[in-house]
């Protein structure tokens, strides 16, 4: 089943698998249920029109987006040739607490489409795809994304307490193009792609896969929701096992096209 969300003359409405929800249909309520339980209500409601009107981020205003650190081998790696203290990268890869950090909260999140920008006062900067779960309110998994997790290379390389100003601005965070629910196993081995593209032309191609990343998708949740609650559902980002070479660094004009799956999120780039 897959959940999109669109902009209409009458405000934004959800639909599901091409067919807009009733009216009245909340995400943020459609997450105060278990995971059985959100089944049985999709399952169980009327398909109403095909669904048109462009494409919005598949959150609603107040729902938080976080996101998780160094999960990947080449994260740290990067990390590591970034910093002038590296070595704390090599701690939070070791380190029985996951890092995670809170990332955007659903009004500043764009959508398939939509510009990601990059820092006017940053000289390098990249996107990191990343897988993105859907966690209900009882931290359970209970679909994914795809995420954008843009990021400011040299301010972070700067200082590491600098991070929430190289990851969290106007543009920086982009989910797309639609949830899919799905059983945590099945996002175990899923393939993740990134191309940016320049002038029509592809800058950069890499991809990955989930199972490379050294920590379980549980443990990210749980680590989250250790000490947090979240009753109407939260975006959890996992991490990037992507990262362009250092001379590759985003401008105006750039399209950023991330696969996850069989989810395709595609974004212009602006200053």
């Amino acid at each position: 089943m897959l959940l999109t969300r669109h902009k209409t003359t009458e405000g934004p409405r959800w639909a599901l698998d091409g067919r807009f929800l009733p009216k009245g249909f909340s995400l943020s309520l459609l997450l105060e249920l278990s995971r059985t339980a959100i089944g049985a209500l999709l399952r169980a409601l009327p398909a109403g029109e095909t669904a048109d009107g462009p494409l919005l981020a598949p959150v609603e205003p107040m729902h938080e987006v976080w996101a998780s650190g160094v999960t990947y081998l080449r994260s740290r790696e990067a990390r590591r040739t970034e910093s002038s203290v590296g070595h704390i990268y090599d701690k939070v890869y070791e380190a029985a607490r996951p890092e995670v950090f809170f990332k955007a909260i659903g009004w500043r999140t764009v959508g398939h489409n939509l510009p990601v920008r990059v820092r006017r006062d940053s000289g390098w900067n990249v996107p990191e795809p990343e897988l993105v779960l859907v966690i209900n309110a009882y931290q359970e998994i209970v679909g994914y994304c795809a995420g954008n997790d843009m990021s400011s290379r040299d301010i972070e390389g700067e200082n590491p307490l600098y991070l929430p100003q190289a990851k969290i601005y106007n543009g920086s965070c982009a989910l797309g193009p639609g949830i899919v629910l799905a059983e945590p196993h099945e996002l175990t081995d899923m393939s993740i792609q990134m191309e940016i593209l320049r002038e029509g032309a592809v800058l950069f191609r890499g991809e990955t896969r989930t199972s490379r990343m050294k920590r379980s998708l549980e443990e990210l949740a749980t680590a989250l929701g250790r000490e947090l609650a979240f009753p109407q559902g939260v975006f959890l980002m996992t991490g990037t096992g992507i990262v362009p070479p250092d001379d590759v660094s985003l401008k105006p004009g750039d399209r950023v096209r991330i696969t996850v799956a069989s989810l395709v999120l595609e974004n212009p780039v602006e200053r």
